[in-house]
């Protein structure tokens, strides 16, 4: 169901019908699944297309299902529009319990939910929305199958040039957010243990389109002129609608014991070279601070390509869609990845 790439994305609405085009086999994962999807978390930056992709493979595939999206939709717009694609919406707050025992049982849970930003000096509330939540969420559907995001912090930096992270690595998670993000996993594969729960762990490193994400935050850096440091100076990156097709794939591949997945891309990038890329293609000059430091949060994309085959959209196709997006002054989240930071701290 993949059709060619576009040379450009001229529009929102163009780019959200790209992020929710499944590809075949994803389309082939949802005619083997049985029961409805529920996807908690589902407004958050991901969310909104990984449910549209769901219910056009469940449609594409013959496939009839309730793809049902959770979130306390503080946005009423994302609610209307997810509901307008054909997806039921319900509002929770996934930190009373009352609220999660009320959600509708399903075969197939997706877990987004999470906190990262803001969580220096509010580190509580991170602790409780990363490890918290996940374990009221694993107890509740412990007969489901269960795919959960977390995140390549938990590994810690890693040297660049041995290929990232993988997932036989042990965690090192630096700071209070990675930490919490680890407690999330432990939580998952407690009350799998426990219970039998299949579930299949995810480490995004890291998901981008053109409204958010690295190469988006360093093509509006280059564009404005700012100084680009160089310290993290390699990253991985993913397009995000290879994220969400790998995401609902993973559902098939679900296990007790818990398995661990990386999502990320399988090109360690440097930020000097993509900047330059950049400030070619937006016809700036850039300059740049600092040194690449040894060492960097780089995950191994292997097993993921292995099992789903590579990601559709290559970096060279990402930078120029990113540079063309951010030179037209095209919308923007206003979510800065901070993937700089080295300490953890966000």
């Amino acid at each position: 169901m993949t059709s060619g790439l576009p040379p450009s994305i001229v529009d929102v609405e163009q780019l959200e019908a790209l992020l929710s085009e499944p590809p075949d086999y994803v389309v082939d994962a949802m005619r083997n699944l049985d029961g409805d999807l529920l996807i908690l978390g589902v407004a958050g930056k991901m969310g909104p297309t990984l449910a549209m992709m769901a219910q056009r493979a469940s449609i594409g595939a013959g496939t009839p299902r309730r793809v049902i999206g959770v979130a306390r939709f503080s946005d009423p717009s994302q609610q209307q529009s997810l509901e307008a694609a054909g997806i039921e919406t319900l509002r929770c707050d996934l930190l009373n319990e009352d609220d999660i025992q009320r959600l509708p049982d399903v075969s197939n849970v997706i877990f987004m939910a999470g906190r990262k930003f803001g969580s220096t000096g509010l580190e509580s509330m991170t602790w409780a929305m990363n490890t918290y939540v996940p374990a009221l969420v694993a107890r509740r559907f412990r007969t489901s199958r269960i795919v959960a995001f977390s995140t390549g912090n938990v590994y810690g930096l890693t040297a660049v040039g041995r290929g990232g992270s993988k997932e036989t690595d042990a965690p090192q998670p630096v700071g209070e957010y990675a930490m919490s993000c680890l407690g999330r996993e432990r939580m998952f594969e407690y009350f799998s243990s426990t219970y039998g729960t299949r579930v299949a762990m995810l480490r995004l490193n890291y998901a981008v389109e053109m409204r958010y994400g690295i190469i988006a935050d360093l093509a509006r850096r280059v564009a404005s002129g700012e100084t680009i440091d160089l310290t993290m100076g390699y990253f991985n990156a993913i397009w995000q609608a290879d994220a969400n097709a790998m995401a609902l794939a993973s559902l098939q591949h679900a296990a007790s014991p818990p398995v661990v997945i990386n999502l990320a891309g399988l090109e360690e990038l440097s930020v000097r070279a993509v900047c330059t890329d950049l400030a070619a293609r937006l016809q700036r000059s850039v300059s740049f601070s600092g040194e690449e430091a040894t060492d960097a949060l780089l995950s191994n994309g292997e097993r993921a390509s292995s099992l789903f085959g590579h990601p559709r959209v290559g970096v060279a196709q990402l930078v120029n869609w990113t540079a063309e997006w951010v030179h037209r002054g095209g919308a923007t989240l206003g979510k800065p990845t901070h993937f700089e930071s080295r300490d953890g701290r966000f």
